[in-house]
């Protein structure tokens, strides 16, 4: 079963600072453990909002919001990651995007290379879901030509199926069994698992929890093709 992991925002993430040395640290040895083991399939941090642009398609017609903004009362549904030169033609891929799925939300944002954690140096310093869902993003895909790819993308399943946690005291994290309410905060990272049930996956989001201390986390179930 594939699951995804979320965390949102905290105030450090949102203004742009970078995260402790611990945090990198230690979802280094997570994500790596993890890796050998068979379980992350894929997952990435991302800049906040003040990086993103908020595209909205109501009606045939395109509205842009340039972060910094709030999150809205939506939940996510799906995913697309996507490799681009810029994040204006990632924009335009959005928009690809959005007319095959009609009225629909999209954020887009750039995701944190480690480059800017420090952990190497960046590429100019080296030189250089649903049937519906699925079907967008193959049209997307096919739109791209050299313009860029399609790295990842998945729909998700309904809250119902998920479990939501925040931080209850050091080292202890409360979950809650979905449906749960629409959430205000942005998304700030995910990471993409193949695990057998529940209790697994809850394990690992636990840990995951553990290492960004007072994030909120989300779980939700990947929906197969």
């Amino acid at each position: 079963m594939r699951y995804i992991v979320m965390h949102k925002v905290d105030a450090v993430m949102e203004a742009g600072g970078p995260p402790d040395q611990s945090i990198i640290d230690n979802m280094g040895k997570l994500v790596q453990g993890s890796l050998q083991e068979g379980v992350f399939l894929n997952g990435a941090g991302l800049h906040g909002s003040r990086k993103r642009i908020r595209l909205e398609h109501n009606g045939g017609e395109f509205k842009l919001t340039q972060g910094p903004y709030q999150g809205k009362n939506e939940l996510v549904a799906a995913f697309t990651m996507i490799s681009a030169p810029s994040l204006d033609a990632a924009v335009g891929h959005a928009k690809t995007l959005a007319r095959s799925l009609g009225d629909v939300e999209i954020e887009i944002g750039p995701v944190v290379e480690p480059w800017d954690l420090g952990i190497m140096p960046s590429q100019d310093e080296l030189g250089g879901t649903s049937a519906k869902h699925a079907a967008a993003v193959k049209r997307l895909s096919e739109s791209f030509d050299n313009n860029g790819s399609v790295l990842a993308a998945d729909s998700l399943g309904p809250s119902k199926k998920g479990w939501r946690s925040a931080p209850a005291a050091p080292g202890k994290r409360t979950w809650v069994d979905g449906p749960f309410a629409e959430s205000k905060e942005l998304i700030a990272g995910f990471s993409l698992l193949s695990l057998p049930g529940k209790a697994e996956v809850l394990r690992w989001a636990d840990r995951y929890g553990d290492i960004l201390v007072q994030c909120e986390v989300d779980v939700l179930e990947v929906n197969e093709p």
